[in-house]
Formats: C-alpha cells, sequence, structure tokens
C-alpha cells in the first residue's frame, strides 16, 4: 500500500489554511497527511528543506514572494514537491501550468474539486527511489543522480534537453548526444531529438495530422512523434512485424 500523500499548506490568510486543513479531514481518498502549514513563500522554502513533502496547496498571491515564485523556486530542492494552486484569482491559470502546476482551484474550494485534483497528485507521484542504475545528469551546473527505471524520456528543444520522470521535468545542461552514450538498452531513440524508454512506450500508432507515427507513453498518457527515419527501428525493437 502506498504511503499517505504529505500535503503543506501555503496561505498566508490562518482562515484559509483552516478550511482547507478542515476540507482535507473530509477528503476520504487518496489517504494523506497535513505535514504543516507556512504563511509565507519564504517560510515554506525553509520547511520544506528540513522535510520533504508530496503537494503543496499553494496560493498564488502572499507578502512578499508569491506562490509562482516559490513554485518556480521548487527545482532547488533535492525532491520537489507536486504543486496545486489555490487562489481567489482565477486570471493565473495559465502561469500556473507554466511551473508544472497539477490543478489550480479558485476560492471557496468545494471539496470534490479538492479531492479531485488529490487523486491526480497520488496517480503521478512518483516511486521513491530504489537501488539500482541511475543516471547523472548536470542540471544548470549542479549533477543530479537520477533513477533509470524513473526516466520516461528525453527530448531537445531548443535551449535544453528536456528529461521526464512521471514526477517532474528537468532542463539539462548536456546534449542528448552525450546523454545516449550513458542511457543503455532500456532506451530507444525515436527522433533525432528524442529517446524514450522502452519500458514506457504502450503504443506505436499513426497520426491523423500528417500521416506520421508516434508512440504513447504511460504513465501521463504522452505522445512523442516517430521520425520516418527511425520507424522501422522502433518497430523491431517493439517486437513488430
Amino acid at each position: 500500500m502506498a504511503a499517505p500523500l504529505s500535503v503543506l499548506i501555503v496561505d498566508d490568510e490562518a482562515l484559509a489554511r483552516l478550511r482547507l486543513r478542515t476540507l482535507l479531514g473530509a477528503v476520504t481518498q487518496p489517504a494523506l497527511v497535513i505535514a504543516g502549514e507556512a504563511g509565507s513563500a519564504e517560510q515554506a522554502m525553509a520547511l520544506l528543506r528540513r522535510e520533504p513533502v508530496d503537494l503543496l496547496l499553494l496560493d498564488v498571491r502572499m507578502p512578499g514572494r508569491g506562490g509562482l515564485a516559490l513554485a518556480a523556486a521548487l527545482h532547488e530542492l533535492p525532491r520537489r514537491p507536486a504543486v496545486v494552486f489555490v487562489s481567489a484569482h482565477g486570471e493565473h491559470a495559465l502561469e500556473a501550468f507554466d511551473v508544472e502546476a497539477v490543478d489550480y482551484l479558485t476560492k471557496p474550494v468545494r471539496l470534490e474539486r479538492l479531492q479531485a485534483a488529490l487523486e491526480r497528485v497520488a496517480a503521478r507521484r512518483a516511486p521513491l527511489p530504489a537501488a539500482g542504475p541511475v543516471l547523472v545528469v548536470s542540471e544548470r551546473g549542479r549533477l543530479r543522480r537520477v533513477p533509470l527505471a524513473e526516466v520516461l524520456y528525453l527530448r531537445a528543444e531548443a535551449k535544453a534537453v528536456l528529461l521526464r520522470t512521471p514526477g517532474e521535468t528537468i532542463a539539462l545542461d548536456e546534449t542528448l548526444a552525450e546523454l545516449e552514450q550513458r542511457l543503455g538498452a532500456g532506451f530507444l531513440r525515436i527522433h533525432r531529438n528524442a529517446i524514450v524508454a522502452r519500458a514506457a512506450v504502450r503504443a506505436l500508432e499513426p497520426r491523423d495530422d500528417d500521416e506520421g507515427w508516434a508512440v504513447r507513453l504511460a504513465p501521463g498518457d504522452e505522445w512523442l512523434a516517430v521520425s520516418r527515419r527511425q520507424l522501422a527501428a522502433v518497430r523491431e525493437a517493439l517486437g513488430e512485424s
């Protein structure tokens, strides 16, 4: 059985924190534990450095550093929590998803919406790192050890290579060619700009838009394009005729 979801409530208003605590107490699924409360971004970051949590219920507008800035800074932590924003101001929703928020709830929060957001977080929660091979990568000049079993794919974009796991997206300083040499047989190049974990591939299907092909990855149900040049190799690797 999975460990309960640990939740930190971050809001500068005491009454808002109390209401969220009350709502969390009425949630039936998933199992959760309230790890604490913070009245500011600075207090929240200090708590997170001492004790990681699975989820922040985070207000957007707070004195000092706001919720969006805090969410962007979470990449500094060894273990980045998921974020669900809780705000009286709906106009920040697009910005919230730019910092990889799982959901954006508007006040007053309904129990059904909160529970749905928590279920999404629980479904996407990455497993605890297990013993096994790791990929040592460079992120913003610092080294990180990412268990290979957690890597879903790596994709080159304009200014960085993005490494995707079930719980986060990491922007790397290295090139895709450099990383490919360290990945091993469990990974497959599907495009000049993308490498996927074989174990994450659930389907190879033609796409309707330009008659190209794509692989569907799980968890997350993401689609990545397969180049015509790589199509035969991908079919062979996936055991298709």
